[in-house]
């Protein structure tokens, strides 16, 4: 295989025995250097470890490495264990961090981890999961981390080096091998040139906005037509597209919108038919309704993509796309994480989207994560990105900061879970709080004076004490030991503190199996802002009541503490759907009882199982065990089964 310059220097680096950090647009190359540190530990007899920031991904690399390594692939991700001892060993980024803060380490025999999108450290929800790997990486582990652009990356690798005696590299790549050109769509017209948006897109009648201001939204402005913008793609031989818009409903009403088009020849129709019926058979999901929806768009070379569609049916999609037969994917941002989903042209439907309180403008990191899809290697000369501008939403300066600004410093986002510090302090005990020191907050400045980051270093440290305090005094630890109810509560990451006092209680041991799947649910299950609560059964509100009584206490004094993001109320919204599903009921059936997605639901019951096998590896008696097994197998059937997904 002939390399690039910069992935030439990463694989030289990697021979030498240097961790690598590798910098370069979506869509670079990176892959090629993470497949040959693969095959060079394989061919060495070591092992690797290869982590994604979510499954989907794990999943995806699973199917690829498989191929190209039969039998020496392996994947752990909670919900999935197949081959668990491989010598390639695809998890995601929490398992890895749960496996090496244990007291006994099983990273022993792995000599390489590779972080996809290590970038994530600075994502607000999970970020700490990566820099708490990061920091108790085992000494004989080397890293090679891949990334989109990272401005701060030196500053990134510099902190590496200060906590990992060994050499640490950056190979950055700042050309894309398809370059992107930009178009905006703006009131009704298509624009390639910013300052003639500006002078058109953004003025009427009655209005001329400055190219710091957005039109008032008094001004009437001429509509953004989808059609239009798919027929202007269609005459400009810029198929295939993948439009991007931040709404699970919205992929499938834009796909709707089109049903007007139909970019297939009789020849492609037949071929993408015969593949779309052979994969359904292949995933058993033939006579699904949701199979049935797409059919007729699938006909058409059209397809949509989101997470709340069934995950078999979301990979028969992907892999229609990769034959090229699909012209045009309505999808969510998630797609663009994807690997061999690139397209002739990306749209962004919208520029905006909500970022933890209020909708902002995309982050330029968040953009090219997903204009990079645009431009295949080898098959195109450039790439095509369309931004369809509101300009009642964005300025032209918005617009510009977006597209031409360098991407966003990645920041640390340390916040360690209470079960990380019960298993942290069974290491180190009191000398616990040394260990921020390692960390990449206390690295960074944080500010341009030394009192801002002697400020910045104190707060941290006391919202650490105060997790300390709160596990004292609800008594994870005492006299300095970590107790057995903090042992359990170490093995059930997000959800220790519900858990633990559930089992020190005594009140697991006591529930029927029916009764521990409709709490493991509850526990993990989060409902979206504005769905209704369903009545519950007197089974539910039992359980409801009990957990309530357990976590108002606590949630007052994570109150009194300062202590943050809260630990999560239950949410029973699913009870009466997982006792239908735990009798044996078909999955169409116990959909009826609740507006959730399938998707959604099929997700949360495979986290419904991925605490309660968490729960299995804890310190608890061989009756609850039981139970939990039964619960398991009650649950992972049919659609719910990851590893059958997998297998087939």
């Amino acid at each position: 295989m002939r390399y690039d310059p910069f992935q030439e220097k990463a694989i030289a680096a990697i021979n030498e025995g240097s961790s690598v950090i590798v910098c370069a647009p979506t869509g670079a190359g990176k892959t090629a250097i993470a497949e040959h540190t693969i095959e060079r530990c394989l061919e060495r007899g070591e092992k690797v470890i290869y982590t994604s920031p979510v499954k989907a991904l794990s999943n995806q690399k699973f199917r690829d490495f498989s191929k190209s390594y039969p039998e020496k692939v392996g994947i752990l991700t909670g919900d999935v264990s197949i081959n668990p001892d491989a010598p390639a060993l695809i998890m995601t980024t929490e398992i890895f961090r749960n496996k090496i803060i244990e007291k006994e380490s099983s990273l022993k025999n792995y000599t390489w981890i590779i972080f996809d999108e290590i970038h994530y450290l600075d994502d607000i929800e999970r970020g700490s999961v990566w820099e708490e790997s990061l920091i108790f990486l085992p000494d004989h582990m080397r890293i090679l981390g891949l990334s989109a652009t990272i401005p701060n990356v030196h500053e990134l690798v510099g902190w590496l080096k200060s906590i990992h005696q060994h050499d640490i590299r950056v190979i950055e790549e700042t050309q894309r091998p398809v370059p992107l050109h930009f178009f905006y769509q703006c009131q009704g017209k298509i624009y390639d040139d910013l300052k003639e948006l500006s002078r058109h897109g953004y003025q009427s009648p009655q209005w001329r906005a400055s190219f710091h201001q957005r039109l008032p939204k008094t001004v009437l402005v001429k509509p953004n037509r989808p059609d239009s913008l798919i027929r202007h793609l269609q005459e400009k031989d810029f198929l295939p597209c993948i439009y991007f818009t931040f709404s699970r409903r919205h992929t499938e009403r834009l796909a709707d919108e089109m049903r007007g088009f139909d970019f297939l020849s009789p020849e492609e129709k037949k071929e993408i038919t015969s593949l779309f019926e052979h994969l359904c058979r292949q995933f058993d999901i033939t006579t699904e309704p949701s199979t049935f929806d797409i059919r007729p768009f699938i006909e058409r070379g059209i397809a949509y993509h989101h997470a709340g569609m069934l995950p078999t049916l979301k990979e028969v999609v992907e892999r229609l796309f990769t034959t090229r037969l699909i012209k045009v994917i309505f999808t969510t941002e998630t797609f663009a994480l994807g690997v061999n989903m690139p397209a002739r042209s990306v749209v962004f439907n919208e520029l905006r989207k909500f970022y933890e309180h209020a909708f902002m403008p995309l982050k330029t990191r968040d953009f090219y994560q997903m204009a990079g899809r645009a431009g295949r290697r080898s098959i195109d000369t450039e790439g095509h990105v369309f931004c369809r501008v509101n300009p009642h939403e964005l300025s032209v300066e918005d617009l510009k900061r977006m597209i031409f600004s360098e991407p966003e410093k990645v920041s640390s986002r340390f916040n360690a879970s209470y079960a990380t510090i019960l298993n942290l302090y069974q290491k180190f005990g009191e000398k616990l709080y040394d260990v921020y020191s390692l960390s990449f907050h206390n690295f960074q400045p944080g500010g341009s004076l030394r009192e801002e980051k002697s400020s910045r270093r104190e707060k941290a440290l006391h919202h650490l004490r105060a997790k300390v305090s709160l596990l004292k005094q609800l008594g994870h630890i005492r006299k300095n030991q970590v107790t057995e109810k903090g042992i359990f509560a170490a093995k059930v990451y997000g959800y220790e503190m519900i858990l633990s006092e559930l089992f020190a209680r005594g009140i697991l041991e006591q529930l029927t199996v029916t009764e521990l799947g409709i709490l493991a649910l509850a526990v993990v299950y989060e409902p979206r802002p504005r769905m209704n609560r369903p009545p519950l059964d007197r089974q539910a509100k039992q359980l409801q009541n009990i957990t309530n009584d357990i976590l108002f206490p606590i949630l007052r004094m994570e109150k009194k503490f300062g202590i943050l993001p809260a630990t999560k109320l239950c949410a029973f919204h699913l009870s009466k759907l997982l006792e239908g599903w735990m009798k044996g009921e078909d999955f169409n059936r116990v959909l009826q009882y609740s507006e959730a997605d399938e998707g959604e639901i099929i997700r949360y019951l495979r986290m419904t199982i991925q605490v309660m096998r968490e729960t299995l590896d804890a310190p608890v008696s061989g009756v609850l065990k039981d139970k939990l097994r039964q619960t398991i197998h009650k649950i992972n059937r049919d659609v719910v089964d990851a590893e059958k997904q997998l297998r087939a």
